[in-house]
C-alpha cells in the first residue's frame, strides 16, 4: 500500500486503512509503540496496560510456575486490630 506523510497541526502523520489494523490485529484508540529500526519506521502494539483490564489478560502475562511469596508488613502502628 502506498501513501505519504501529511502534515496534521504542529505534528506529521500516516493514515493507515483499516484492512492492515485488522490484518494487524490493532483498532482505533488503541496504544502503539512507534520506533526507527534500520532506517525503517516500526509500529507495534504496546505492550503496556492502561486504563481498564481484565484478569484474564494479566493472567497470560504471569510467568510460568509463579509462586507469590508471603510479605511481611511489620507490627501495628496506629490502631489497627490483629
Amino acid at each position: 500500500m502506498l501513501t505519504k506523510v501529511q502534515k496534521w497541526g504542529n505534528s506529521q502523520g500516516v493514515r493507515v486503512p483499516l484492512k492492515v489494523l485488522e490484518e494487524a490485529k490493532m483498532g482505533l484508540g488503541d496504544e502503539v509503540d512507534v520506533i526507527a529500526q534500520e532506517g525503517k519506521i516500526v509500529i507495534s502494539p504496546s505492550q503496556r496496560i492502561r486504563g481498564k483490564y481484565r484478569l484474564e489478560d494479566l493472567l497470560t502475562r504471569m510467568p510460568e510456575g509463579y509462586e507469590p511469596a508471603e510479605e511481611d508488613w511489620g507490627g501495628p502502628v496506629g490502631c489497627e486490630a490483629w
